[in-house]
């Protein structure tokens, strides 16, 4: 298990006027002192009033011969592994055989069970990110025009845990399949194993090494245009609430479809020019290409993971993207080795039984050829090992 900390995951609305509820619904005022108070008692540094709070933190800013100046960012560095879409539980219409829900029933320490073919990966990384796609809730109450009604219980935010994931984008077109209930109970449940989350204009900031790395989530499929301002905004103000990395998650494209739209592309670029340091997108169900843009990576889709939607997908095709990044004595974040881990959904190929497995020989080969292939038109190729090379000149 990796020794990060959870900083917060918080509504750019409610700066003013704080909620425990993270912009899901109304569970009492706090003020921002008592909203700092909250995530320093985290590490067990509980204050007793706002009084004390500035009493020490005047103090902390009384040189000495202790005093600590910070980390040294020319010794870090900090490697993010990202995945596709998880769906810790089923769709309402599935029934029970053959299901993620089974599969959690029946198999011994389920909670160790769906990531344990890539938790060795998850716990040598700093982060490791992913696309939380539906509900944790027991509310029954769904949104009754949808095609597909995602949704786990509750208890399943400790196989995240457990699997060594620390953040999750929420920004999708499942959060709300369950209603606002749904979003107030995953919020909860998430906050009751410390896993920071982001959607719309909540951010999340998780820290480790002294480095905080910061996260936005938005939703292109239902927001429209108004992703665009979630997207700006919460860059912004991550960098504001002294992020030294940022990660912009974007839930854009066509189900389906092995290429970008020109509005992935559009709206990528523009994370970028906003001030993110890596764009990481989902929704489509199944890969699509990595771009390089002024220095840094866009990666389009990076497909299904843990994905209980779909007991036997036609593409069991996936990958975890990873990158390193250092720090300037400054502690800007200066971009490092990109690669790419090719994976399936599942461990066997019959069916899916919800546990992603990094590919090896000509499996291996066949899937980082596809990459390669959807990647051809950004200049941008991985090597045998999976390391990305990309051409500057391109950008």
């Amino acid at each position: 298990m990796k020794h990060g900390r959870k900083i917060f995951s918080l509504s750019l609305g409610l700066l003013a006027c704080i909620f425990l509820s993270a912009g899901c619904g109304d569970q009492g005022a706090e003020t921002e002192t008592d909203r700092w108070m909250w995530v320093e008692s985290i590490d067990g540094e509980s204050k007793e009033s706002t009084e004390q709070t500035e009493e020490i933190m005047k103090e902390q800013d009384e040189p000495g011969e202790d005093m600590d100046t910070g980390p040294n960012y020319e010794d870090i560095s900090i490697t993010i592994s990202a995945a596709g879409d998880v769906t810790l539980g089923n769709h309402k219409d599935q029934g029970y055989s053959g299901t993620f829900r089974e599969m959690y029933d029946t198999t011994e320490d389920p909670d160790d069970y769906f990531f344990k073919n890539v938790k060795e990966i998850f716990e040598a990384d700093d982060m490791t990110i992913v696309n939380l796609e539906g509900p944790l809730t027991l509310s029954e109450d769904y949104l009754p025009d949808k095609k597909f009604n995602m949704r786990g219980d509750p208890l399943y935010a400790e196989i995240l845990l457990k699997g060594d994931i620390e953040a999750v984008s929420m920004g999708n077109n499942h959060r709300l399949d369950y209603k606002e209930q749904g979003c107030l109970d995953t919020v909860e449940a998430l906050e009751n194993v410390e896993i920071v989350y982001a959607y719309d204009d909540n951010i999340g900031i998780y820290e480790t090494k002294g480095i905080r790395i910061g996260f936005v989530s938005g939703n292109q499929i239902n927001a429209g245009g108004t992703v665009e301002k979630y997207l700006e905004e919460g860059i912004k103000k991550l960098r504001e609430e002294g992020a030294d990395l940022v990660l912009a998650c974007c839930h854009w494209g066509v189900e389906g479809d092995y290429y970008p739209t020109a509005r992935q592309k559009e709206i990528g670029r523009k994370c970028i020019d906003w001030g993110a340091d890596l764009v990481i997108g989902h929704h489509p169900h199944v890969l699509q290409g990595i771009d390089h843009y002024q220095g840094k990576y866009i990666v389009y889709s990076l497909g299904n993971f843990c994905f209980g939607g779909n007991r036997n997908p036609a593409d069991k095709d996936t990958m975890i993207f990873q990158q390193t990044f250092t720090f300037s004595k400054e502690g800007k974040a200066q971009p490092g080795e990109a690669r790419v881990i090719p994976c399936s959904v599942s461990s066997v190929s019959s069916r899916n039984n919800f546990q992603p497995t990094p590919l090896e020989g000509e499996d291996y080969d066949r899937v980082l050829g596809l990459i390669n292939e959807y990647s051809r038109e950004y200049h941008v190729e991985a090597d045998e090992g999976g390391i990305l090379k990309s051409d500057p000149e391109a950008d």
